[in-house]
């Protein structure tokens, strides 16, 4: 058993795929970057603040002594970070950013239990070009608020993805080659 420090609807359904149990501690950190903070320094920091916060909530519940999974997914398109949008202007906004063009994708783990592991997916995606009423037929449906670049790969998003090289589950935000070798080094699969 581990637990997820995480609230992801899509971490806990990939994490079930893969037959493992989890109890999930939602972590409550400053997810603001640094000044200057690369985008990759970034999610491997959010990932392990998240296991950190995880491991803490953990302690202070009194819950089992179990390894905690920390996790964090950015959308990076020409150096920048494209956040979470929280409405459909800004989701629009980032569609327009990604149509047509390739983006990179980092998902950072961070496990810590007996020992303190960490890994990185990354994934580069390319969009088709997308017309204005794609991107307000998407934006309607309520699925890019939220997601990590405006869109969720595992939903009606899939529709415009021409290229993917790296890790499809990675994307939707729990990369399972490299979470299974994080819970194997902790003999936990």
């Amino acid at each position: 058993m581990i637990y997820l420090a995480s609230a992801s609807a899509r971490r806990q359904e990939l994490l079930k795929q893969i037959a493992v149990a989890f109890m999930t501690l939602v972590p409550d950190i400053d997810e603001t970057p640094h000044a200057s903070e690369a985008p990759l320094a970034y999610v491997q920091r959010m990932a392990h603040e998240k296991a950190v916060a995880g491991t803490r909530e953990r302690d202070r519940r009194g819950l089992a002594n179990a390894p905690v999974l920390g996790a964090d997914t950015i959308v990076v398109h020409d150096g920048a970070i494209l956040h979470k949008p929280d409405d459909a202007l800004a989701a629009r906004a980032a569609l327009r950013r990604l149509s047509g063009a390739e983006h990179t994708v980092y998902t950072a783990l961070c496990l810590l239990g007996q020992g303190h592991n960490e890994a990185v997916a990354r994934s580069d995606v390319t969009f088709k070009r997308l017309c204005e009423s794609e991107i307000d037929a998407y934006c309607v449906t309520g699925e890019p608020i939220g997601k990590a670049g405006g869109y969720a790969i595992q939903g009606r998003a899939a529709l415009f993805i021409a290229r993917l090289v790296g890790s499809y589950s990675g994307v939707v935000g729990l990369p399972l080659y490299e979470c299974g070798q994080l819970l194997a080094a902790e003999g936990l699969l």
